[in-house]
């Protein structure tokens, strides 16, 4: 059996994780569909990010990771778009959207109110994607919406290649 034939009609949710390098300053963030929460007691959340892309070279150096959950209204769309379209090797995507910092700086996207702050606790490779055990500092509820998922973007053309 193929394996993309396995997951064929999955439907993951999709988040935008966010990210800031201590060192540089550098903000960082896209659009994740691999992520788990892993515990309930201690409660961690896994993050999966491509190495190819620019939040995992910042997560590399990153003490928290933020994950905004995303609704499925047009304006959540737009961030979905935003974060996971373009790259930020080529543009500054915290200039075209309304952010503030968090925790150690990291940037909290402020349309997208439901969201964790984690701090990395593990980092583990895992195929072409590192894996980021986070350890919950801060949560926010915002709205209850029902999440943005994979089947729900309608042709989004990555920044980088995932693989």
């Amino acid at each position: 059996m193929d394996s993309d034939e396995f997951v064929a009609g999955f439907d993951y949710p999709m988040f935008v994780v966010t990210t800031v390098d201590p060192g540089t300053g550098t903000r960082a963030g896209c659009l994740v569909g691999f992520t788990t929460q892993t515990s309930i007691e201690p409660f961690r959340f896994l993050v999966c990010l491509s190495r190819r892309n620019r939040t995992y070279r910042a997560a590399e150096a990153a003490n928290v990771l933020a994950v905004h959950v995303l609704g499925r209204s047009e304006e959540q769309q737009r961030l979905a778009a935003l974060f996971g379209e373009r790259t930020g090797d080529e543009i500054d995507k915290f200039a075209r959207c309304s952010w503030r910092p968090g925790p150690e700086g990291v940037p909290l996207l402020t349309d997208a109110p439901r969201r964790l702050v984690g701090r990395i606790e593990e980092r583990v490779e895992l195929g072409d994607h590192t894996g980021f055990l986070l350890a919950p500092v801060d949560v926010a509820i915002g709205a209850d919406t029902a999440p943005l998922t994979f089947r729900t973007l309608h042709d989004l053309e990555p920044g980088h290649e995932a693989g």
